[in-house]
């Protein structure tokens, strides 16, 4: 595949994966018809990428749901601190080191639910039975793509995943924190 391909490969895939996900945590009904947003989260997602692929791309061989999954949790949290005190964490070029090291790469779930999002067991485990669910759903549509491992259009679509995966957290906290987007 020459740039241009692959660049294609990595929208059509990321544009897939946007859709499923979408439709899915609707159905699920942690989603409005229509989706929040929030700019300022957004405008984190590469920060919090670079920080995140060494340790992401590390564990994806072995737990390629967690792998995906823990950056659901991690635009989950970015919700959260925006809705909470966002000069203050906005500020911070640490945020998913800081996360991570409370309690190692593997507790990172338990440390979001649990010390950020403050969620009790019941909800904790709903949670992430639903984080578990859609990163289940991306792996699922990566593997059909059949894309050949370690190449540059697997690593592109595997951010691009990971893109989708923590813009979906953050929609799905705005939401349960209320923020319900209507048309005006």
């Amino acid at each position: 595949m020459d740039k241009q391909q692959i660049q294609e490969e990595v929208k059509a895939f990321e544009a897939d994966v946007e859709t499923d996900l979408t439709a899915y945590l609707r159905h699920k009904g942690v989603l409005d018809e229509r989706v929040p947003v929030c700019p300022d989260v957004e405008e984190r997602w590469s920060m919090i990428a670079r920080e995140y692929l060494p340790d992401g791309a590390r564990e994806f061989a072995s737990y390629p749901v967690v792998s995906l999954g823990w950056m659901m949790f991690i635009g989950m949290a970015m919700a959260w601190y925006w809705d909470k005190d966002w000069q203050t964490y906005s500020a911070k070029e640490d945020i998913y080191a800081t996360l991570r090291d409370v309690r190692g790469y593997d507790n990172l779930d338990e440390v979001i639910l649990e010390q950020v999002l403050g969620y009790g067991p019941e909800e904790a485990e709903r949670v992430s039975a639903l984080v578990a669910d859609c990163a289940s759903r991306v792996l699922g549509i990566l593997n059909r793509r059949r894309i050949e491992p370690g190449t540059e259009a697997a690593l592109g679509c595997y951010i691009a995943a990971l893109h989708r995966l923590y813009l979906a957290g953050m929609a799905v906290e705005l939401n349960a924190l209320g923020y319900h987007m209507t048309a005006v």
